[in-house]
């Protein structure tokens, strides 16, 4: 089974929107850890826990705790969204007689633990855990912890036990995000070494300060670091969890506080606060902007892929994407599944495998068993047949479905039908199967055209554009509303392709706060504009959208 990579993303954002609505409804609430989560659930709810919302006291569910209670609403949205409750009564959150509490209560169906002392949930997990070992279940308990909860010694005390009574049937997340309450993590008490300056960055830069993995170490327990907002690394860390015997496994996962919304991120803010239900709408706009870069291989050395995967490796790709082309749809031909099949061990990175094959519906097994964790098709290749073969296919076997059109194609009317579970359209913007071509300026107008489509019949994935994207034209095609980006000459075929993913990141940053900064013009013009400016207060941030706004006649 695949990794269901979109489909996560997708109820990931679903659940971040539920959270903003929720909390700025009740006007209090703790947003920026639930987004330091939203990840972390994101791969429990929608992949590896066992759970019925039918029946939530089902006696061989797995248990999930949440120890750092005022995290509730990123708990209570992921419940709403695979249906414990309907998604209105978020409505509810912090009402007297609801059942949504501003910490876990034991009254919400599917809640394991009231959250709220912080530092008691691992003991109580620690005991769950043992329970299911002396009454031979096989369910595991799932733990998130925070790391300002960190400071409290019954967390220590909890560690010593589980690594005593061998407890390999709990995973804890710790969600180091560097922030609580009153300030950052590494200010009040450090997990790691001691930090000087209030540079968060600095934490990220040098991984010799990283000592808190050491520490749980020490304690006896299985240890594993991830970047906690990647989805296939929390995938395989879970998985690796599960494959450990002996003793309690700790994932630590480098979060940030308050990810998706730039104002919140970093922010010590946005620890327990709400935002106001003007600036809302914005917020959605910006969760929906969410960009991904997916540097095409076949633009670096074809006789060392192995190499390229590397490479993007160590630029920190979101995804790895693979130009399938056979010499029959179009005249090159590059690999085929064999080749993916090999490369797959080497990264966890999601392979976004483009099929620029004839008869598709033949091969899409292969890449499938191949390790392919999205896969897209053409159009010109396919029928409403074919296409609902393949789609139905992709989707029993939790790999992402897409679609892909040529410069010359329009989208199908057939294709109409199947919008709604799409999870990702290539919008080709060079002609497939050649090298060295440029951008088809044309590609722009067609964009219009095709969202309009999208947007009434309900298309909620992500468009890829593919062909000619560089640091000229990214930003516009951000615009245009594309969300993913194959970089071939421009990002593989640089030396450092590290350097070229982040100056991609630059471009499409600088567009989408013009973007966002559109949205509060059309609302609320300079007055709103000003106060989303305001909210931006980390580093250099406000400066930086100040001058954009400036140079768009806003204020």
């Amino acid at each position: 089974m695949g990794l269901n990579y979109y489909q996560i993303k997708k109820n990931i954002l679903k659940a971040r929107k539920l959270v903003i609505k929720a909390t700025s409804t009740a006007g209090s609430g703790h947003p920026g850890g639930s987004f330091s989560m939203a990840e972390i659930l994101g791969c429990l709810f929608n992949k590896h826990l066992k759970f019925d919302p039918v029946n939530p006291q089902w006696e061989d569910r797995d248990r999930l705790v949440l120890s750092k209670g005022h995290a509730a609403p990123g708990l209570f949205s992921n419940m709403a969204v695979v249906g414990y409750f309907p998604e209105s009564e978020l409505d509810t959150l912090r009402k007297f007689g609801s059942r949504l509490q501003g910490h876990p209560d034991l009254k919400c169906p599917g809640v394991e633990f009231c959250g709220g002392s912080l530092g008691t949930g691992l003991s109580y997990s620690v005991g769950i855990a043992l329970a299911a070992k002396l009454d031979s279940k096989d369910y595991r308990v799932y733990t998130i912890i925070g790391d300002g909860e960190s400071d409290e010694g019954q967390i220590w005390e909890a560690a010593m036990t589980a690594s005593k009574y061998k407890v390999d049937n709990l995973t804890v997340f710790l969600d180091r995000n560097f922030i609580q309450q009153d300030s950052y993590t590494e200010t009040v008490m450090p997990l790691d070494q001691k930090l000087e300056s209030d540079d968060i960055s600095e934490m990220w830069k040098d991984a010799s300060r990283w000592k808190t993995g050491d520490k749980w170490r020490s304690f006896g327990w299985n240890v594993i670091e991830v970047a906690g907002h990647r989805v296939e690394q929390i995938d395989a860390a879970i998985t690796k969890a599960h494959a450990t015997k002996g003793v309690p496994t700790m994932i630590i996962s480098r979060t940030v506080k308050g990810k998706s919304v730039e104002h919140m991120e970093d922010n010590p803010q946005w620890h327990g606060k709400a935002s106001d239900p003007d600036v809302v709408p914005i917020i959605n706009l910006e969760l929906d902007s969410q960009f991904m870069i997916a540097p095409s291989i076949i633009a670096g050395d074809m006789t060392n892929l192995e190499n390229e995967i590397k490479r993007c490796i160590s630029g920190r790709s979101h995804y790895i994407h693979l130009d399938v082309m056979d010499g029959q749809f179009v005249p090159n031909k590059t690999f085929d599944h064999t080749k993916i099949k090999e490369l797959r061990p080497l990264t966890v990175i999601p392979f976004d495998s483009h099929l620029m094959i004839n008869e598709p519906v033949k091969h899409v097994r292969d890449y499938i068993d191949a390790g392919s964790d999205i896969i897209t098709v053409h159009a010109e290749v396919t029928d409403e047949s074919t296409f609902g073969e393949i789609h139905d296919l992709l989707k029993q076997n939790r790999v992402s479905v897409g679609l892909a059109i040529n410069p010359g194609t329009e989208l199908p009317e057939w294709s109409y039908k199947f919008l709604p579970s799409l999870d990702q359209l290539i919008v080709m913007s060079v002609m497939p199967g050649k090298s060295g071509q440029k951008y088809i300026e044309e590609t722009h107008t067609k964009m219009a055209r095709l969202n309009s489509v999208l947007k009434e019949h309900n298309f909620s994935g992500y468009i890829e554009a593919d062909g000619g994207i560089n640091l000229e034209n990214v930003g516009s095609a951000f615009a245009d509303g594309a969300r993913v980006f194959v970089g071939g000459s421009s990002i593989i075929g640089q030396q450092d392709a590290r350097a070229a993913i982040h100056d991609f990141e630059k471009e499409i940053l600088k567009s989408r706060r013009h973007l966002l900064l559109d949205k509060a013009q059309e609302l609320g013009g300079k007055e709103l504009v000003n106060k989303w400016i305001g909210l931006h207060v980390v580093g250099e941030k406000q400066e930086q959208i100040k001058k954009i706004a400036q140079e768009a006649g806003y204020i």
